[in-house]
């Protein structure tokens, strides 16, 4: 499997084009998300792209608006099971401001979604951040963080943070059609008392890997939020249906030109070089 991203014009946003299908390409947005369940994919016109939100996540968290992602097969890698493998590629290649200044989306009034102890809301905020709470059976149980894209760098605090699962659901998710490609190589696997492939990376990692969900699936939207959300219980269906019932209530949010931040680490410049970028972690998975 080969995957590799291009620059793309400013005001293109994220695109994949699957090299396979004479480079048939969908757009990174609401309308085309397919199905949801362990992961998020996209459709178009019965084309599909599975398994999109550590890539988006990526993306977003390192303040790259415009991309076209290559990509000669339908579901994207899951690496390690972070978005680490990402960001590191984006440092090698780096990434660059364009002469347009970065479009957002504003949140003007709360948006939510609810569903029994469930709960996920977008309101008004300055930066984009996120307080997300999880509850799971043991040895998770609760876990809550809370973390501000504009002042923390994603590339630490968020990236690392892996995809996990417990030991005991692998026979009945294998059996569903689901996580064929999962391993200890590439996920978090709990068993009864603990990881049984730790260390864990962060005391809160199960947690932290959700916000990482989060924002991917949120870059759905088709730009970069700005606003505060709050997620408790959620998970991929509850992120999706806040980006579709957030796109659909015209009222609830503006479209509004900023200026990048300063180049930092979290890179806010908006797209990536001039040249070809191709991902050496992930040209042969």
């Amino acid at each position: 499997m080969n995957l590799r991203m291009l620059p793309a014009a400013a005001g293109s946003g994220i695109v994949f084009r699957r090299t396979d299908l004479d480079n048939f390409e969908i757009p990174a947005t609401g309308r085309n998300v397919a199905k949801v369940s362990y992961a998020t994919s996209l459709m178009r016109q019965g084309v599909l792209i599975s398994t999109t939100e550590h890539l988006l996540s990526a993306l977003i968290g390192m303040g790259v608006d415009n991309v076209i992602v290559e990509i000669d097969n339908l579901e994207l890698p899951i690496l390690d099971g972070s978005a680490l493998p990402y960001v590191e590629a984006f440092h090698r290649v780096g990434i660059q401001a364009q002469r347009r200044r970065r479009e957002v989306i504003r949140v003007l009034k709360p948006v939510e979604v609810r569903e029994g102890d469930k709960f996920i809301g977008l309101y008004p905020g300055s930066g984009y951040s996120i307080s997300y709470a999880i509850h799971f059976p043991a040895p998770i149980r609760q876990q809550e963080v809370c973390v501000d894209l504009a002042t923390e760098t994603y590339g630490t605090a968020i990236a690392p943070a892996r995809t996990f699962g417990y030991q005991a659901d692998e026979q009945k998710l294998r059996d569903m059609g689901l996580i064929r490609g999962a391993s200890t190589e590439n996920a978090i696997v709990l068993g009864p008392s603990g990881p049984i492939n730790g260390p864990l990376r962060f005391s809160d990692e199960y947690v932290r890997h959700k916000v990482l969900d989060l924002i991917g699936d949120l870059a759905l939207a088709g730009r970069r939020i700005e606003g505060r959300v709050v997620a408790q219980r959620a998970g991929h269906a509850m992120h999706t249906a806040l980006v579709s019932r957030l796109l659909k209530d015209r009222s609830s949010w503006e479209l509004a030109r900023v200026s990048a931040p300063d180049a930092a680490e979290d890179a806010a410049s908006p797209a990536l070089p001039a040249s070809p970028a191709d991902v050496p972690a992930m040209m042969s998975v």
